[in-house]
């Protein structure tokens, strides 16, 4: 069974940054230019913008993972422990750091081991105009979902990343079941769907705790679609 949640807008305060060659931090947004309060001593960019050495910096942020993942010189933070809430730590003990993934934002599907750095891009729309990406935006998503075994993937996430997720499971093979909270949900072929009935503010913060528990006292026998709240 894997499991896919999506981001949180809170990330840890000791979350480290990629810099540019001369050593400047970078701080990740959708739309550089409309940063208001800028800080002479950072660079703005977005994840496919061009970095050091002719690279953008997802293929820097790549190539760090594969060679520096052990030094880690820039302190970046494994994705299930870069966010502040507790439910990305509580699904990696539960279900398995192999079986964990980030849906974000800023860099796509994402493993839960994967270093990440602090950014501050969001499909939110309350979000403030310089953290939001819109669904025009063309991103080159990581999509790091292992070979399609046919388990059962599990999504937590609000109706903003619901595309993305679609987007990135479109070829998976076995069940992909939807919670939500939204009598209006985009539903598409090949999902299955499970309501959850406490609507508020990071829900699925809570229904995944839930499904979790559920998942903890009985893995043998758990249904995730048959779970009575």
């Amino acid at each position: 069974m894997k499991i896919v949640i999506s981001c949180a807008g809170s990330k840890v305060k000791r979350a480290g940054r990629m810099k540019t060659a001369d050593g400047k931090p970078v701080e990740f947004v959708a739309r550089p230019n409309e940063v208001i309060d800028r800080d002479a001593d950072v660079v703005y960019a977005r994840p496919d913008d061009v970095g050091n050495d002719g690279l953008t910096w997802r293929e820097i942020l790549l190539e760090y993972n594969r060679s520096n993942s052990a030094s880690n010189p820039w302190g970046l933070f494994p994705a299930h422990r870069l966010y502040k809430p507790g439910i990305y730590r509580r699904l990696v003990d539960v279900f398995g750091l192999e079986n964990v993934y980030i849906l974000s934002a800023g860099w796509g599907l994402i493993k839960a081991s994967f270093l990440l750095p602090k950014y501050d891009i969001t499909f939110s729309a309350s979000a403030d105009r310089y953290k939001k990406r819109s669904k025009r935006d063309e991103y080159a998503d990581f999509n790091q979902l292992d070979e399609d075994t046919g388990e059962a993937l599990l999504f937590f996430g609000g109706n903003d990343y619901l595309s993305l997720f679609y987007e990135m499971t479109n070829e998976h093979r076995g069940q992909r079941i939807v919670f939500h909270c939204s009598d209006t949900i985009d539903r598409r072929v090949g999902c299955e769907y499970k309501p959850y009935p406490k609507c508020f503010t990071n829900w699925h913060y809570l229904c995944a705790e839930r499904v979790a528990d559920r998942f903890s006292s009985s893995p043998r026998d758990f249904d995730p679609l048959g779970i009575a709240w």
